[in-house]
């Protein structure tokens, strides 16, 4: 366990992954102190002049909080290091760290390489920016063998020694504009797994994605030649089948991709192992997830998709006719690119939110538009315009924040709306 003793420390955000920092950096014997910038329990309010006064010898920060913005930086002036919650509770796990980025599939992929690790005999947690705060699992009183370690942008820009034995790159596309002044930074944050991993570290990345030549590099994909590729619904690796799509509940060519990605990274994996595990695991909520299928209109909740990457994955895995529902908050993302898909896919889209009126004007030219105040009217119109056959995909492309607390919470709404709307229709 990392040893802090006598040394100060201010935590930079109360929520949860502040707190269980906190609790972690006492427990290694540091005194601490959190600071937020909003009223919260056991936090010292705070704003960018009150960091100005504080010298301490490290500052960990939250990864919600912007790294370089004022707040942070006037608790670094004068003070140590500046660590991440991720950094802080690495230094105090011994296991094996499967670190796993990109901008779409995360969370499914971290949920299927804690499985199939299970299903070899270890132990595994799934942890970081998914489930519980890595802080927390390594004060647990079993810790796990491994951990699965779902890692955002926010979260590796404050690495500093962090280093995962094995690496999971998914894919990357344009996000998060809102705090990045450039794709080549948001890349560059992303990037930052790489920064300390060794030669014979295994780095699994789908093909053609332009890495780094680091570590032993593993590709995947669903669509060319790769270590592990898609043929007709069979997985193969290295030219042998290792098992079919048929054998799992998991569908699309994005969730073979992730599967993939999530077998080539766990040693001792058979073919038999991965089958018995992946024929019982369910997606995640809030991800083409199947709400209902109402006069033989199917209703899709992907809330999920909180970028373009994610939204072009959903409909391209759209085999019906489809009425996208989209919108929310404005991120500063340019949206032209989806149009081929878009006229080729979708028969009618409504838009939604801060952004709704911007992505009308943006397709109304490729195919019909129409633009309404909130997600209850947006399902409404849906089911109005919906015929036998077609799909309702509630696939917002962007995040949720100019109406809801979060995606899970703008998807709860979507498969509230749904029963109670098409009732009444």
């Amino acid at each position: 366990m990392l040893d802090l003793t006598g040394k100060t420390v201010a935590v930079l955000g109360a929520g949860r992954s502040g707190q269980a920092a906190a609790v972690l950096a006492a427990h290694c014997g540091a005194e601490v102190t959190i600071y937020d910038s909003r009223e919260a329990p056991g936090a010292v309010l705070a704003t960018p002049a009150t960091g100005e006064g504080v010298n301490v010898d490290l500052v960990v920060v939250s990864p919600g909080i912007e790294t370089l913005g004022d707040f942070v930086q006037s608790f670094v002036k004068g003070s140590g290091a500046l660590w991440g919650e991720v950094e802080l509770a690495w230094r105090c796990y011994d296991g094996q760290t499967i670190g796993i980025t990109g901008t779409n599939g995360k969370t499914t992929t971290t949920e299927l390489v804690r499985d199939l690790v299970e299903a070899t005999g270890k132990s595994c947690v799934a942890c970081g920016n998914y489930g519980v705060p890595l802080s927390e699992v390594v004060l647990y009183e079993i810790v796990p063998d491994a951990i699965s370690l779902e890692l955002s942008s926010f979260q590796l820009e404050t690495i500093v020694d962090f280093k995962p034995d094995a690496v999971i790159w998914l894919n990357f596309s344009p996000d998060h504009m809102d705090r990045y002044n450039s794709v080549e930074e948001y890349r560059a944050a992303k990037l930052r797994i790489l920064e300390n991993i060794s030669a014979d570290t295994p780095v699994v990345v789908r093909a053609g994605q332009g890495l780094p030549e680091k570590g032993r590099v593993i590709t995947f994909s669903s669509d060319e030649p790769a270590d592990w590729s898609l043929r007709h619904g069979d997985i193969f690796c290295d030219e042998e089948k290792f098992l079919s799509m048929s054998e799992t509940r998991l569908r699309g060519l994005h969730n073979a991709e992730n599967i993939m990605a999530a077998c080539s990274v766990i040693p001792d994996l058979s073919p038999e192992i991965a089958s018995q595990a992946l024929s019982v695991y369910s997606p995640p909520e809030h991800r083409c997830e199947l709400v209902a299928i109402i006069d033989q209109v199917e209703y899709l909740n992907d809330s999920k998709a909180t970028n373009l990457h994610a939204l072009e994955s959903a409909l391209r895995s759209q085999t019906r006719p489809t009425i996208l529902i989209a919108g929310g908050k404005d991120k500063g993302l340019d949206y032209k690119p989806l149009t081929p898909l878009l006229d080729k896919r979708v028969k009618l889209m409504i838009s939604f939110g801060e952004i709704g009126a911007a992505l009308s004007s943006t397709f109304a030219d490729v195919l019909k538009c129409e633009t309404v105040t909130t997600l209850d009217e947006a399902v409404a119109l849906a089911t109005s315009s919906a015929e036998p056959g077609d799909t309702v995909l509630f696939s917002p492309g962007t995040s949720s924040f100019d109406q809801f607390k979060s995606y899970e919470d703008r998807g709860d709404a979507f498969k509230a709306a749904v029963p109670r709307i098409t009732k009444t229709l």
